[in-house]
């Protein structure tokens, strides 16, 4: 739906694949995003027998996938500008002292 219907081609990341959101065993969820148009499948929780199961369905990135991933490192570090850090720390003082 996000890419057929609203066109958006940009890198899509699933939500966290162990919070049993979705049915089926956890190879089959990654596969099931995949499927779904995600780019990347999380899994968050750092079981190691999970993790094998979802690395054993998904694969490498695809060719899609890896030209999503570069093209929003290219538009990341296009737009990061040097941080003055006392300018910042004085706005957040700002705030912290208006609240």
């Amino acid at each position: 739906m996000i890419r057929a219907e609203i066109g958006f081609d940009g890198l899509l990341v699933s939500d966290d694949l162990s919070m049993q959101a979705l049915g089926g065993s956890l190879g089959e969820r990654a596969a099931g995003a995949l499927a779904a148009g995600c780019d990347v499948v999380l899994h968050c929780n750092g079981r190691l027998d999970e993790m094998r199961d979802v690395a054993g369905s998904v694969g490498p990135l695809s060719d899609a996938a890896s030209r999503r991933v570069a093209d929003g490192e290219a538009r990341r570090r296009w737009h990061v500008e040097p941080i003055e850090r006392a300018a910042l720390e004085a706005r957040v003082d700002t705030w912290f002292a208006s609240a």
